[in-house]
């Protein structure tokens, strides 16, 4: 009974505004993770799949099927979303102060391409209001932190406020997230750059030693441009690299996608792709890389191991695929290893660049 009307939900959801669909989803999803019989059912929709479980940055994940930052910012569905299935959550992004973010409407669905295009600009409540939130939430794997800077903070100063932010959240957080990518606070993707991003990264990384920190960087930079950032985040010792953010590419001669901000959804996939196998040939495998971007089906996350990924996000493909889409893919990924002979993820992990 509980599989239809979710997918009944999901119907209706799609003939409202898409950031109105969003929010009202969210609500839902945190009903869900609040009420404790409910929860315990949709768990149990998935069993335990020894296969599927790995160690990244000294975090034991049950399955490598997470859910991106950018789907709850406030930290409020956390158990919920464990409960749909997701073997690890990335909430966020956070600042260290709220903010509104860019005016509205700002989220819009490309439905024919299974793709998004959002502007949102760290739209959040603020660290403190985020800890808060995330009080008592039921985990059944790690919670990472995606961590940004004010839209009013200068560039100058950008590296105080992953500083603030970071230590504000550190106790409630198993992992943490440097995001200098995302497209919609001007001047972000700045801060990619060697000479900015050395001093941010390292000094996160020595101020806040008990967390894995990790980078989540653009799908729009160069080749060269990933492999110094990949240089980068290995001499400061981050813990993984998240590959990649939405990108502000367009397929050409799509009418549909006139709307300003980062694309995500299936149109991302190969873009993200190459940044995943570009990083891990940079770094010979010494850094476990999450790949997200256009990961829609379970033959989708096999290849995205295969190409080196050691943990899997996804956002778009569960707005689209709905509630049951983290437990159907995260079966589906179990039968497709086993077909193929993989004994464990760890068998798959690069696979393709060893062949």
């Amino acid at each position: 009974m509980l599989g239809p009307m979710l997918r009944w939900l999901r119907l209706l959801l799609f003939l409202l505004p898409a950031e109105t669909a969003h929010a009202i989803g969210l609500w839902v999803i945190r009903q869900c993770g609040r009420m404790g019989f409910l929860r315990r059912r949709l768990r149990r929709r998935l069993p335990d799949l020894p296969e599927l479980h790995c160690e990244r940055f000294g975090l034991q994940f049950p399955t490598p099927v997470g859910i991106a930052a950018g789907f709850d910012k406030e930290g409020s569905a956390v158990s919920g979303l464990f409960a749909m299935g997701f073997g690890f959550v990335e909430v966020g992004t956070v600042t260290p102060r709220p903010q509104p973010g860019n005016p509205r409407p700002r989220l819009f669905r490309v439905r024919p391409d299974g793709a998004l295009i959002n502007r949102l600009g760290f739209n959040n409540p603020g660290a403190e209001a985020l800890v808060a939130h995330l009080a008592g939430a039921v985990r059944t794997g790690p919670l990472g932190i995606n961590l940004g800077k004010n839209k009013d903070t200068p560039e100058a100063e950008a590296a105080s406020d992953y500083l603030t932010v970071g230590r504000t959240v550190r106790a409630v957080a198993d992992y943490l997230v440097v995001n200098v990518s995302s497209p919609n606070t001007p001047g972000l993707r700045h801060l990619q750059k060697v000479e900015r991003l050395t001093p941010l990264l390292s000094g996160l990384v020595a101020e806040i030693a008990d967390r894995p920190i990790l980078l989540k960087f653009s799908p729009d930079l160069d080749e060269g441009e990933l492999e110094a950032l990949c240089d980068v985040a290995v001499a400061s010792g981050a813990a993984g690299l998240i590959a990649t953010n939405t990108t502000l590419w367009r397929p050409s001669g799509a009418g549909s996608y006139r709307e300003a901000g980062g694309l995500s959804g299936r149109p991302l996939a190969p873009l993200a792709s190459r940044a995943l196998r570009i990083a891990h040939a940079r770094t010979k495998g010494s850094l476990p890389l999450v790949g997200v971007g256009g990961l829609s089906t379970s033959e989708d996350l096999l290849a995205r191991l295969r190409d080196g990924a050691s943990l899997l996000q996804a956002y778009t493909a569960f707005i689209y695929g709905g509630p049951e889409w983290p437990v159907d893919m995260t079966l589906g990924l179990s039968r497709l290893l086993r077909k193929a002979g993989y004994r464990s993820i760890d068998e798959a992990v690069g696979d393709n660049a060893t062949r």
